[in-house]
């Protein structure tokens, strides 16, 4: 018994980690303060998601993917009502493993995707033809009820790309520190709270841990939202009560609505049929696979060689934030229709070559054996308009409380213009200026007499090999394979690969390569 009580504490003591960071954001920060689309007082504050300007979220990438709404379905602009005993017989009959109870407050909830936000449920249902399937697959896997991926829906509105005011991230919006706890990667080239699969399991992996301290689904949602500090605090001002709605009152604002919305999106996923909404046509292939890339690619490689749109690649691997692929790291994913899988295969050698030396040019890989201090780096970003602490937090892969420390700001207002000190995990490839004229090596005047300038070929610690037609060049920050052929007249990039026996263009700072003297 003892030994039990230990494990609950000791996984309890976890959660508490978990969720902290979101324990400490405002009600303003994470949720919309907007009153005229807000619930009652007693409900509280509707999530971020609700807020979603559907028209924005269409002119991005998910733009050209919808078309007209299906035919067979009516689709009007004003709702239908019905009666509350209507509501509850539609929720009775949802197969579902977690209670879906219905009260006024469910009906508020219901009648605020059901009216005021019939758009976005038109989307929301487009998206979930192509989200749901790989969602309820990992669900099942891990045995948790099918029902939960309506929690992405109250989260995200299903945009895998979403990001929350203070930084919460992807379909199930995590928090970064949260994110990387469960296992996700986050830097400044791959966030795989993006990924809709691993950010799946990493959700799963919560909820597990969750029911097993509480042993009630809506407790496990509620501390989703807010974090089992603040259910637990409800439970004892509550009088040591368990049930959601008898520590309703005692909950963050934010939380009120959550479960209740939770309730109102199994409904209205299902029921749009009824409310006279139909879903935006996708055409986002139902059908994809993976294949394994092993070097660092651009995703405009594989537009370009295989005549898929860029921002189709883009919608099936959100994860890659700079479309650059470091496969150069570790064997990556590459999501794409399953039509075109094989003709990466047949084609990949072209993939990998294909403008390697306009889209990678300025990019320096760092290779799974080089030291961690090749894939850390010092920068200096400046702020643009429009930018905050958590969307630069967010671009590179670090927290708010970072960017604060390390430049001293007592604030998260960041001002335009200002230049903010950053220490990044750069993921395994380091992004260098593009070298200009001045940068280039001087004429053969350095070497009878002339000074040697910032670019010169003593600056690129070029030297002499012992062979007649070899030379030797030492590889610096900033440094790509065209970058180096560009300094010796004569020489291209599938020179120096066959030189170095190089099977791609992946090399590094402090790499000695042979040059072939034309």
């Amino acid at each position: 018994m003892n030994k039990y009580l230990l494990i609950l504490f000791c996984l309890f003591s976890l959660m508490q980690l978990v969720r902290a960071q979101d324990d400490a954001v405002s009600d303003e920060q994470q949720y919309s303060t907007l009153s005229t689309d807000s619930l009652s007082d007693v409900v509280g504050l509707i999530p971020e998601s609700l807020d979603a300007n559907v028209d924005s979220l269409l002119h991005t990438w998910h733009v050209q993917y919808f078309s007209k709404v299906e035919e067979y379905c009516h689709d009007d602009e004003e709702n239908v009502y019905f009666a509350d005993s209507v509501y509850e017989e539609r929720l009775q009959r949802l197969p579902s493993v977690i209670q879906l109870p219905y009260n006024r407050i469910v009906r508020d909830c219901i009648d605020l995707y059901a009216a005021r936000k019939r758009d976005l449920v038109r989307y929301m249902l487009g998206m979930a033809d192509f989200y749901f399937p790989l969602i309820e697959q990992v669900l099942d896997k891990h045995n948790l009820p099918l029902e939960l991926k309506y929690l992405a829906v109250v989260e995200s509105a299903l945009n895998p790309v979403a990001l929350s005011r203070v930084g919460a991230c992807g379909l199930w919006q995590f928090m970064l520190p949260t994110g990387k706890i469960y296992g996700l990667e986050i830097n400044s080239l791959l966030d795989e709270r993006r990924d809709p699969e691993k950010a799946t399991e990493a959700a799963c992996k919560y909820f597990k841990d969750m029911y097993a301290i509480y042993g009630d689904w809506n407790l496990v949602l509620a501390s989703y939202n807010c974090g089992p500090g603040n259910v637990n605090k409800a439970i004892r001002r509550s009088g040591g009560k368990t049930d959601f709605w008898d520590i309703f009152p005692y909950l963050p604002r934010e939380t009120r609505s959550y479960v209740p919305l939770f309730i109102a999106a199994n409904y209205i996923m299902n029921y749009y049929c009824d409310h006279n909404i139909c879903p935006m046509q996708t055409s986002l292939p139902l059908a994809t696979d993976t294949v394994m890339v092993n070097s660092m690619l651009h995703l405009q490689q594989v537009s370009d060689v295989l005549g898929i749109d860029i921002e189709s690649l883009r919608a099936l691997n959100p994860q890659y934030k700079r479309d650059i692929i470091p496969g150069n790291v570790r064997a990556s994913i590459l999501k794409l229709p399953a039509a075109q899988t094989y003709a990466f295969v047949d084609k990949e050698d072209t993939v990998y070559k294909h403008r390697i030396e306009e889209l990678l040019a300025n990019c320096v890989p760092v290779n799974a054996s080089s030291s961690k201090e090749l894939s850390t780096e010092k920068i200096t970003h400046v702020v643009a308009a429009g930018e905050n602490i958590y969307t630069i937090a967010n671009r590179y892969g670090v927290t708010p409380q970072e960017i604060r420390k390390w430049n001293g700001l007592k604030s998260n207002r960041v001002a335009k213009g200002r230049r903010l000190r950053l220490n990044i995990d750069n993921g395994g490839v380091a992004f260098a200026q593009p070298k200009t004229k001045k940068d280039e090596p001087q004429s053969s005047k350095a070497g009878t007499g002339g000074k040697a300038t910032s670019g010169s070929v003593q600056k690129d610690a070029l030297t002499k090999a012992s062979g007649k037609n070899v030379t030797t060049y030492k590889v610096q920050a900033g440094d790509s394979l065209y970058s180096i052929a560009k300094k010796y007249p004569g020489v291209s990039t599938d020179d120096l690969q066959k030189a170095n026996g190089l099977t791609n263009a992946d090399i590094h700072p402090g790499q000695v390569l042979k040059i072939p003297v034309v």
